[in-house]
C-alpha cells in the first residue's frame, strides 16, 4: 500500500505561481492537489486530456468555455479536452481542488 500524505509532498513551480502538488501518477492518470487563496487564479489554459476538478474547500469559480459557476465543497466538474478552462477564487477563504487528469497529459 502506498499512502501520500498531501502536507508533507512540495509544491512544484507552475505558470500559475499558485501552490500545486502532484499527489498521484500512473500511466494512465494525474492527480494535482491545488490550493487558491483568495484572489488567486488559475490562468485560463487548455489540455489535450478531459479533466475533472473535485472541490475540497472552499468556493472557487470555475469557467468551462463560455460557462461559469462558483461552486462549493463535494462538487465535481467536468472539463473536456481542448475547451478553455480557468478556476479562480474571489472569496475571501483558500479554496482547495484536486485536478484530475485522464488519461495523463503527454
Amino acid at each position: 500500500m502506498k499512502i501520500t500524505r498531501v502536507s508533507e509532498e512540495m509544491s512544484f513551480k507552475n505558470p500559475h505561481k499558485i501552490q500545486a502538488k502532484k499527489i498521484f501518477e500512473s500511466p494512465d492518470a494525474t492527480v494535482v492537489h491545488m490550493t487558491l487563496n483568495p484572489g488567486e487564479s488559475l490562468m485560463s489554459h487548455v489540455t489535450p486530456v478531459d479533466v475533472f476538478f473535485y472541490v475540497l474547500a472552499g468556493e472557487p469559480t470555475i469557467e468551462i468555455g463560455d460557462e461559469k459557476e462558483k461552486v462549493s465543497a463535494d462538487s465535481i466538474i467536468e472539463s473536456p479536452a481542448d475547451i478553455p478552462h480557468r478556476v479562480y477564487n474571489e472569496s475571501e477563504t483558500t479554496a482547495k481542488f484536486l485536478v484530475v487528469k485522464l488519461p495523463k497529459s503527454k
